[in-house]
């Protein structure tokens, strides 16, 4: 792996098979070894947006893994008051061993990552969300035994989104068939999916539907995206994952949502609660197991 994971650009095929390896040992595992690859280090864990799962999962997994996590709230830092990334950077690489980071800016995430001495993992920002979408193919996996092309994915709602961005670089890692289906104005750069015949925008969400193994949806206003609500609220009304969907999919198709959902909204309470359809919690559980791989290898060296 490269120094950093900041999206999934910067991870080959191998390494994703070597991450799935050590997270299915990992979860196996659990409680039941000494595997401490962290003893010794603290990780600073920088949070800007609100989190249930990402910061319980990261600050589980480095206390798993034998380090220290330190919780740093960003608009409490220097850095929330005018300092600079860089300079953020240089004095964090002088007492961390790692860096995990929750924020809004992709670049300042770069940035940081850029100056920075030690690893860095892009824990969420508006453009991706890597550490969701490795959990997301894990609990594939689990499921479906493979992650090639004999898998097709189905996302539903804002087709520029972070999920929305990360699934189509799985989608390029991994071969797996991917169909975004949200309206127009809403789709993906189209130079985002260009040139692979494997990812597909679908605005009708009836015909993208089609063949799915997997439905993925996500809430449609973000973070940072509440003054769009009453537009969005409106727009993404005809691709709520329901049963009505299900019906047009494989048999046995399962419900992925990175969390929290909002029933009667991107998706129904149905789904969401549907105790063989729905495998939501599966996939919150293996963001720590995927989180304390990634952090095994790029900072338990």
């Amino acid at each position: 792996m490269k120094k950093d994971l900041l999206t999934l650009k910067d991870i080959t095929r191998d390494d994703l098979d070597n991450i799935f390896e050590l997270s299915a040992k990992l979860k196996r595992e659990r409680g039941k070894n000494s595997y401490a690859p962290l003893t010794g280090k603290s990780i600073g864990l920088i949070f800007a947006k609100s989190s249930t799962r990402t910061r319980v999962s990261f600050e589980v997994g480095v206390g798993e893994l034998g380090g220290h996590p330190l919780y740093l709230d960003q608009s409490k830092m220097q850095v929330g008051r005018g300092e600079t990334v860089a300079d953020t950077a240089h004095v964090l690489s002088r007492y961390l061993h790692g860096i995990v980071i929750r924020t809004f800016s992709h670049a300042d995430v770069e940035e940081l990552a850029r100056v920075a001495t030690i690893p860095v993992i892009n824990a969420l920002t508006d453009e991706y969300h890597p550490c969701q979408i490795l959990a997301d193919l894990l609990t594939i996996k689990e499921y479906s035994g493979k992650i090639d092309s004999s898998v097709k994915i189905a996302f539903y709602g804002d087709g520029r989104s972070n999920i929305a961005n990360s699934l189509i670089l799985a989608a390029k890692l991994t071969g797996i068939r991917l169909t975004i289906s949200s309206p127009e104005g809403e789709h993906p750069d189209a130079e985002r999916i260009a040139g692979f015949a494997n990812i597909e925008w679908q605005p009708d969400p009836e015909k993208a539907a089609k063949d799915v193994d997997y439905f993925y949806t996500d809430v449609w206003v973000s973070m940072g995206f509440e003054d769009e609500r009453a537009r969005r609220m409106k727009i993404f009304v005809p691709y709520q994952v329901n049963e009505h969907l299900f019906d047009l999919a494989k048999p046995g198709a399962k419900f992925l949502h990175c969390l929290p959902a909002h029933r009667g909204e991107e998706v129904s309470g149905g789904v969401m609660d549907d105790p063989v359809r729905s495998i939501v919690f599966d996939e919150a559980e293996n963001r720590l197991h995927v989180q304390k791989a990634v952090m095994s290898m790029l900072m338990g060296r």
